[in-house]
């Protein structure tokens, strides 16, 4: 939650080709201000209960943060919306920004911040969970919670809340996924009420930060996020919310922004980290609602803008700003601050964005930055505490450290929960000929095609190992595709069927389609080889480098900083899974993956001699 360079071409997509035997599925391709007349429909999703996840390091951040969400009681989870409606509120206060304070100082940008801002995400959150594990605990805190919440609709809520629509928009997806994952009968009727009492305390059209709209107020009530509300506001539209949530999403489309992009214009630079790049996924959702392809071009362009101002990890936003791609200001973090990448939000958005990405082009690329920013980011977080901690920025320092946020319940408490419950749907797309598998985490996905029941189960150590196989089962033989993201730096991949290669090589930086009659037994091995590479921050800072192994950065865990040569780094060895080692003149150095950090001091980046 908040506060031009020269233009950036436009990537042109190559065009799609025809799945054969085995053969590589190419981009979308796009033409300037209108959709190919060619292009296939976007590829859709799978749902929550449809993929089984068997990785320990997923399943155990999903358990831990569900714990915390279902201890939390529903008086305290009610108590600033009974608050700030003048009814009665019982109960614990939870403190931190979801914490009620009519006399909160904004300077101080602690307790009393946000008030039940994170409240629809953690619905979202449990109906997610209850769509995974159709626990009917979590199913009855979800109808429960929404029931109450029901009874506390109030416009001085609204009148008296420095983000109006920031936390109408959180609301809008609890409700909308108890609709859809819990069956809630009285969701869109509880979200119409919602919508009828928040919207006159909403400006007309989408407001910037910064930028004032409600008068005699100081500046922390210009911080509201009215441009990033337009994607769930399409989502409810998309599951039968009615008419009126398409035009809303129509209303507050923040064309201000979206313009330039979709012309090739950078104007990240100087915007709010999370919030903007969230505010992309507003794009998506106006393209595959509207049909609109100069939003498409907007999120495409932007993504390209802001690959190059990432760190090797993915992540973006040191100090939650997005920066000017010709200036000193990201390697200068490294020093500077220990405040590099705002991690629950920003992987939230990022997965979203790239999500929709990847299903409209299908261009393997954005599978690699989803990737990418899931092993090196968010599955490397601390869990969330019952207290209210919650792991806010990770660090790439060259002193960094893992630490709590100082404040409790800020806003990546919210997105966190929503997040581990995503990594699902991240993993496996389909279209009508078959299957895109983009994640590569041990798991079993499960389908219906062409009337048979399927069963694709997915195993080995990646990406700690370069070996992935899949066992299939199914019904019936069907004829259909597989397709396998080959991750750009995976050159000489490799991909056998029963221990027989297919004809078409194996190309990275694409999804490669076995598209064949598949029976119960069918084994597919899939060798993606894990070289050591060197990745500068910058063109402007060549020796400043992270070490990458395969989609890991290591992690050098050290009190100083390193005398390392680039020659050192690429020869750092094996000392056991998840612990690599180099060796320099003034002795050994442990290098490891970011999910292997817990209190030690490390270093992101090395600055080679």
């Amino acid at each position: 939650m908040a506060s031009g360079l020269a233009p950036v071409s436009r990537r042109r997509f190559l065009q799609s080709a025809t799945l054969v035997t085995a053969g590589i599925v190419a981009p979308t391709p796009w033409l300037r201000g209108t959709l190919a007349q060619a292009s296939p429909p976007p590829l859709a999703q799978f749902d929550y209960g449809d993929v089984v996840l068997a990785s320990d390091l997923h399943q155990k951040q999903l358990a831990a943060t569900h714990a915390v969400l279902m201890g939390l009681s529903d008086d305290s989870l009610l108590k600033p919306f009974r608050e700030m409606s003048g009814m009665p509120a019982p109960g614990e206060d939870l403190g931190g920004w979801y914490h009620h304070d009519p006399n909160y100082d904004w300077h101080t940008f602690d307790a009393g911040f946000a008030p039940a801002a994170t409240f629809g995400q953690w619905i979202s959150a449990l109906a997610r969970h209850y769509a995974i594990t159709q626990d009917p605990k979590t199913r009855d805190k979800v109808l429960r919670l929404n029931g109450l919440y029901a009874q506390t609709i109030s416009g001085s809520f609204y009148e008296n809340n420095r983000f109006p629509t920031y936390c109408y928009d959180k609301l809008v997806c609890g409700l909308i996924d108890s609709h859809n994952y819990v069956g809630d009968p009285q969701a869109i009727p509880i979200l119409e009420r919602t919508t009828d009492t928040a919207l006159p305390h909403f400006p007309k059209k989408a407001v910037e930060h910064g930028k004032a709209w409600r008068p005699n107020k100081d500046e922390s009530w210009t911080w509201d996020e009215s441009f990033t509300i337009s994607e769930n506001l399409f989502l409810a539209y998309q599951r039968g919310a009615g008419e009126r949530y398409r035009e809303l999403g129509r209303q507050y489309l923040d064309d201000e922004y979206y313009d330039p992009l979709s012309e090739g214009h950078d104007v990240l630079a100087g915007r709010h980290a999370y919030s903007h790049v969230n505010s992309l996924c507003s794009a998506m959702q106006a393209y595959l609602t509207l049909g609109s392809a100069k939003h498409l071009r907007a999120a495409t362009n932007a993504f390209e803008m802001l690959s190059k101002q990432s760190f090797a990890t993915g992540g973006w936003g040191p100090g939650e700003m997005l920066r000017d791609l010709n200036s000193e200001e990201v390697a200068a973090s490294l020093t500077e601050s220990h405040s590099s990448f705002e991690t629950p939000c920003g992987s939230y958005a990022h997965f979203k964005l790239t999500r929709y990405l990847l299903r409209v082009t299908r261009d393997s690329r954005y599978g690699d930055s989803m990737e990418r920013v899931m092993y090196n980011t968010i599955l490397g977080a601390k869990p969330l505490q019952a207290d209210g901690r919650t792991f806010y920025y990770s660090d790439y320092n060259f002193q960094g450290r893992k630490v709590y946020s100082e404040h409790r319940w800020p806003c990546c408490s919210g997105t966190l929960p929503q997040v581990e419950a995503d990594y699902r749907i991240n993993s496996y797309f389909r279209d009508s000929r078959g299957v895109y598998i983009n994640l590569y985490i041990p798991s079993t996905l499960r389908w219906t095609q062409d009337g048979a029941q399927v069963e694709l189960t997915q195993k080995g150590k990646y990406p700690f190992d370069s070996g992935v196989h899949f066992d299939l089962k199914t019904s019936q033989a069907r004829e259909f595709a597989i397709n396998f993201r080959i991750p750009q730096w995976a050159e000489g991949a490799t991909i056998s069927v029963n221990g027989r290669r297919p004809q078409t090589p194996t190309t990275s930086g694409a999804f490669v389609s076995i598209h064949r009659r598949w029976d119960s037994g069918d084994r597919v091995e899939l060798e993606l080889p894990m070289t050591m590479r060197l990745e500068p921050i910058d063109p402007q800072h060549p020796r400043t480098v992270a070490l990458l192994f395969g989609p890991l950065v290591l992690f050098a865990i050290t009190a100083t900083r390193p005398a390392v040569t680039g020659a050192e780094l690429l020869g750092a060895s094996r000392v056991d899974q998840r612990t690599w080692q180099i060796k320099t003149i003034s002795g050994p150095i442990k290098m490891l993956p970011f999910t292997e950090i817990e209190e030690e001091q490390y270093s992101t980046y090395q600055l080679v001699t």
